[in-house]
């Protein structure tokens, strides 16, 4: 998909700016007022900061789907959001708020995100400079190996989508809440959407039809998963989920004689139907129980432990683990891919 690289640069462009935003406007509201014992936050206290975590990862898929899943691309990535992270905890330890902390982090965010995409670019150029008779790998389809990360990235942020759709707070009457929620997911549809776009084999008026169907489809369910009541929210949650995740796979794999093979997608809605979910609980319990990521974010941001009673669960955490696993299981755009599993 040649339009892959303005629309992956887009994508990761608007995922910084909604970072920005949630760290000067959203996080300041989820932090309690005092350290007494009887205001200590709940479950899903810092939501803001699950949603911030989510825009850094889209912040890397969106560089991903830009580099067309090469791994020049891939590579600094994946060292751009660790990074990331770490200097996300670093700066909501310092209470940044207001409009120009906004515009101060959003510029900051955005030059290095220039900064990041300009290396590979620039080796891009110097390796056709110097093979100016080999034909460039992005001006046609990708390679399978790429067209197995592009796919994977758009399982992970099919799957984080579930998550910032689903989220929760002690109290769930944040109206900032539903707005970062729904900005948030409706980022992760584009990126997967697009991502499993630019991993077929070629880019037909029939992809491109269903690329459209696929993301209203999918932002309607945000919007069904975000107006049902919390705690009734995980049956829309794996609609939302068996949707996404197929048209994923629709999108991506091939259509040998032109069709897609109905029974492989049959089964790939299957596991779209209920990965997601023993995914995100196989993570999200050893989190709880053995190790409490959480917590140690929070204690390192400098902000008020969740009480006893409740526990302190990086949701956007478990989304990526979650996701990963069901690239495992989905990640097989060829039909040899997916023979592999017989």
């Amino acid at each position: 998909m040649r339009s892959a690289r303005p629309v992956g640069l887009f994508l990761s462009a608007v995922a910084v700016l909604l970072w920005a935003y949630g760290m000067t406007r959203w996080q300041p509201l989820t932090e309690p007022l005092g350290p007494w014992s009887e205001r200590l936050p709940g479950n899903n206290a810092y939501w803001a900061r699950d949603l911030r975590f989510m825009a850094i990862m889209a912040v890397s898929l969106g560089l991903v789907l830009a580099g067309r899943g090469q791994l020049r691309w891939g590579g600094p990535a994946v060292l751009l959001g660790g990074c990331w992270v770490a200097a996300d905890v670093a700066i909501d330890r310092a209470d940044p708020i207001g409009v120009d902390a906004t515009v101060l982090l959003a510029v900051g965010g955005c030059a290095v995100l220039g900064v990041v995409a300009a290396v590979p670019l620039w080796w891009e150029r110097r390796t056709s400079a110097r093979e100016p008779g080999r034909p460039l790998r992005e001006r046609g389809s990708p390679a399978t190996g790429d067209r197995r990360v592009l796919t994977g990235a758009a399982c992970v942020a099919g799957v984080l989508t579930l998550v910032a759709a689903g989220i929760e707070s002690p109290t769930d009457r944040e109206p900032e809440l539903n707005q970062g929620a729904l900005a948030t997911a409706a980022l992760l549809v584009a990126v997967a959407v697009g991502a499993g776009l630019a991993a077929a084999p070629a880019r037909t008026r029939a992809r491109v039809g269903l690329a459209v169907g696929v993301t209203v489809a999918a932002l309607l369910g945000v919007g069904l998963v975000r107006a049902a009541a919390p705690g009734e929210r995980l049956l829309p949650e794996a609609a939302l989920g068996a949707v996404l995740l197929t048209g994923v796979t629709l999108l991506a794999w091939d259509w040998p004689g032109g069709r897609p093979v109905w029974w492989h997608h049959g089964v790939a809605a299957l596991i779209a139907l209920v990965g997601p979910v023993v995914f995100l609980v196989a993570t999200a319990v050893p989190m709880m129980i053995v190790l409490p990521i959480g917590a140690a974010f929070t204690s390192l941001a400098g902000n008020s432990p969740i009480n006893a009673a409740d526990s302190d669960l990086l949701l956007s955490l478990a989304g990526l683990l979650a996701g990963l696993g069901m690239a495992v299981l989905l990640a097989r755009p060829s039909i040899d891919d997916r023979r592999q599993l017989r």
